[in-house]
């Protein structure tokens, strides 16, 4: 399977079916990030911290990776950032696009797969906001180290993903209020569950891979990052048992040393 195109394919459906994550921020939310009034997530609901940002958001090079749908990329530009949206699915990057034409907000926008992001030179950006998303790839390690090498010294990488423990449990005995192990990790959705099932459960969603926390702060770490801040995060969902025990999703701040 081309994972890449399927996710692809997958994402765009999402668009049409209105996933909260594809839907386009407000002409309102547009002017207040213009005076200066705005906040994003990298996970589900926590606000990240304005001092995450480093200095001045104004005249930075950002790069929304894996981060199309009209959501960080428009607000970070009304900032006075300079943003690129890269993103696998053209569907996400139309939303940023609209968002820019109603706006009158400058992004650019590249379609292509986060783990190779050979179309940027060495040092590009000064800073890099990748929201939960991670996990609709099968390894997570280029995607650190491509983030790094685009990242020029001092700049800065806030990354949002799930915690692997989310990944054990049987999804039908969740459904039942029961979390019971059934999954061993690292999980994906290609080898641990058919095709025939996964669709049953969840319909034709983009695939997912789990990535262990080695992977996802030890790679950080091999990459050559410095992690200097993180924080835990839950969601919306009342019907997702797992949340009544931990807070599933991760948010990290790591730094590319001069």
């Amino acid at each position: 399977m081309d994972y890449l195109e399927y996710n692809r394919e997958a994402w765009n459906r999402q668009v049409e079916d209105k996933n909260v994550w594809t839907l386009p921020v407000s002409p309102e939310a547009i002017a207040a990030a213009r005076k200066g009034e705005w906040a994003l997530v990298l996970t589900p609901i926590k606000k990240v911290p304005r001092s995450w940002y480093g200095e001045a958001i104004v005249g930075k090079d950002v790069l929304c990776l894996a981060s199309g749908g009209g959501q960080q990329g428009p607000i970070l530009a009304a900032a006075g950032a300079r943003v690129t949206v890269f993103d696998n699915s053209p569907s996400q990057l139309a939303q940023d696009r609209q968002v820019a034409e109603r706006d009158g907000l400058t992004i650019h926008t590249v379609q292509g797969d986060m783990a190779d992001l050979s179309v940027f030179t060495d040092a590009s950006f000064d800073l890099i906001f990748h929201p939960v998303s991670n996990c609709f790839v099968p390894d997570v390690l280029p995607v650190w180290r491509e983030a790094f090498r685009v990242l020029r010294p001092g700049g800065i990488l806030l990354a949002g993903f799930s915690n692997p423990v989310t990944y054990l449990f049987d999804p039908y005995k969740v459904k039942e209020g029961i979390l019971q192990v059934r999954y061993p990790l690292p999980y994906a959705d290609v080898t641990d569950i058919s095709e025939e099932e996964r669709l049953a459960l969840y319909g034709p969603t983009p695939l997912e891979w789990s990535h262990t926390l080695s992977e996802q702060i030890g790679g950080q770490l091999a990459a050559g990052f410095h992690l200097v801040d993180f924080y835990e995060d839950t969601d919306n969902d009342e019907s997702n048992l797992i949340n009544r025990f931990m807070q599933p999703f991760i948010a990290t701040r790591a730094i590319k040393p001069l």
